[in-house]
């Protein structure tokens, strides 16, 4: 059995880990980190996790976290990480880092968007964990990126069109929606039921963070410049994501070409399901799961391509896709621990 420790367990994506880590049969969890729960069983701080999951959160400690596990995920705010990470690869650790530190190999690109950088040598080093994309890369890798929950929605349905040069590089936008989980357990008047309830609105417009991890993952698959418009959205629901792309065709284009190239991308991975055409993408058939959702449609009328895509923000946009990535890593099944069926309603 492969250990595994969770730093920041009690936060929303650090929970989803443990729950689902909890259940993957070729690993064991052994350390659990938390700084606000430090002393608390898990399972008092998440009562759903009573008889499954009884550890004991611990203060964080490089060694005794290094000691007792293998591989070690993060799931703390960013700035955090790329102080512990180069102390936790010394000891010949692989790590999957949830936060935003790793997952750009331009330092400028980064500090543009967040904090200067206090680990730049290994940025060279990180492999961004888009898990149907760069599967060869994340299975050699000793530390990952994991991909915003955002980005992993709007790279996915786009990614292998923009290979396939159908699309005009300058016409892309995102008009995305999330629930109120991906902001975090942390408080925030912005995230206070009163304020989001019966409540659906824009916010950080054309200013999001996750732009420019769009823009360089994009900009490296289409092999030049690419930025993307991209506007999220608050949705009154707790998870769930939906992303609405919009793109003018490069060159005369059919249907027929885009299912062909969507399933030609996807046809052999697991958790991408291209949706037919009469039943577009819906964030409650994907709840709970590791799926992505793909489906689109050609609006002749204006020449214009429209791409839909469904994902559940706390799994396959943050730590159901951090476990995929371990599975890759391990040389295990990718779908290990990530099986559990969707529920129907």
């Amino acid at each position: 059995m492969t250990r595994i420790g969770v730093v920041g367990a009690t936060g929303y994506a650090g929970a989803e880990l443990v729950r689902i880590l909890g259940g993957h049969p070729n690993v064991e969890l052994t350390i659990l980190t938390s700084r606000q729960f430090a002393g608390c069983r898990f399972d008092q701080v998440y009562p759903a996790m009573a008889g499954r999951i009884d550890l004991i959160c611990e203060e964080l400690s490089i060694d005794r976290l290094c000691d007792r596990a293998d591989i070690i995920f993060l799931a703390l705010p960013h700035k955090l990480p790329m102080r512990y990470v180069p102390q936790i690869l010394k000891r010949d650790k692989k790590v999957i880092d949830l936060s935003a530190d790793f997952r750009f190999n331009d330092v400028s690109r980064y500090e543009s968007a967040y904090q200067p950088h206090t680990s730049k040598e290994l940025l060279g080093k990180t492999v961004y964990g888009l898990s149907e994309i760069y599967f060869n890369e994340i299975k050699s890798s000793s530390l990952i990126g994991n991909p915003g929950c955002y980005p992993t929605s709007v790279l996915l349905p786009l990614i292998p069109l923009l290979r396939s040069k159908y699309l005009d590089l300058k016409t892309l936008i995102a008009d995305s929606k999330s629930g109120v989980s991906g902001a975090g357990r942390s408080l925030s008047m912005a995230s206070h039921f009163c304020e989001v309830h019966e409540s659906f609105k824009p916010y950080k417009v054309a200013a999001h963070r996750h732009n420019p991890e769009m823009d360089a993952v994009l900009s490296r698959e289409a092999g030049q410049p690419v930025n993307i418009t991209f506007v999220p959205h608050l949705v009154p629901m707790t998870r769930g994501m939906l992303t609405t792309l919009y793109a003018n065709p490069a060159s005369a284009i059919r249907a027929e070409d885009l299912h062909d190239c969507l399933t030609g991308a996807y046809s052999d991975k697991p958790f991408v399901r291209l949706c037919p055409p009469d039943r577009p993408p819906d964030t409650s058939h994907v709840r709970g799961t590791n799926y992505c959702d793909i489906g689109f449609t050609i609006d002749s009328r204006n020449n214009r391509v429209i791409l839909i895509s469904a994902i559940d923000n706390l799994v396959k946009g943050a730590a159901g896709q951090a476990v995929q990535n371990m599975n890759i890593m391990l040389g295990l099944d990718e779908t290990a621990g990530l099986g559990n069926m969707p529920f129907p309603l």
